[in-house]
């Protein structure tokens, strides 16, 4: 079941890119694993998907332990993240989705060892129930950004609200690749802002036609599983 699950999100990926004349390499499948146990993690890798996401910190350890064997996998943190667990995890993954404030990043730059691929996550659609930094704080924040050498802004994340229709997807994704944009125009060591982080199962397809790099898509790969 699962390989015919990807099957599927990749043809639709590889359907998406042809749409706008993209090569379907430039877009990176996250599988979120969250719901799925370690050993349908292992069928994903056996898969040739390395790039596994998780939520939470607790439930990300104790998965990480158990496929402490497979040295292939890229670890994503794509959930809401607390000061008091980024000791645990933040030097065991090898991006972060969900950057929003400034003392979440002194408390990174504190406990890191090594320099942290992050994305920058934007409300665009303002929502009061999504966390991120509005598309109006954001220049001020890359700005701040500056003072910590542990954190390397890869690029910018958000979500489009659930059960929006197309033409508002696209308006989101839209507004986040222009903001992307404006970020890697300025050329910031720090900050080269190259990637944007958008699109789950429900609009990846939209994601991918305003310029998406990373998708995180987990309902459509792990169904049944």
């Amino acid at each position: 079941m699962i390989a015919e699950n990807l099957r599927e999100v990749r043809q639709e990926i590889q359907e998406s890119c042809a749409l706008v004349g993209r090569d379907e390499k430039s877009v990176r499948l996250v599988a979120v694993t969250k719901t799925v146990s370690s050993q349908v993690m292992r069928q994903l890798v056996d898969l040739d998907v390395f790039d596994l996401a998780e939520n939470r910190a607790d439930v990300f350890l104790e998965k990480k332990q158990e496929l402490a064997d497979i040295n292939t996998i890229r670890w994503h943190f794509i959930g809401n993240l607390q000061r008091r667990k980024v000791k645990l995890i933040i030097n065991k993954i090898d991006y972060f989705h969900a950057l929003d404030n400034l003392s979440l990043a002194a408390e990174i730059q504190k406990r890191a060892d090594h320099v942290l691929k992050c994305f920058v996550e934007v409300n665009i659609s303002g929502e009061a129930s999504k966390h991120g930094v509005t598309p109006t704080e954001l220049s001020e924040f890359i700005a701040a950004l500056s003072a910590y050498d542990k954190i390397q802004v890869v690029g910018l994340m958000t979500m489009a609200p659930f059960g929006a229709k197309v033409e508002e997807q696209r308006a989101i994704f839209g507004k986040l690749r222009q903001l992307q944009q404006e970020i890697e125009a300025t050329n910031l060591v720090y900050a080269p802002c190259h990637e944007l982080s958008m699109g789950m199962s429900n609009d990846f397809p939209a994601a991918i036609y305003e310029g998406a790099t990373f998708i995180r898509v987990g309902t459509s790969l792990v169904k049944d599983a």
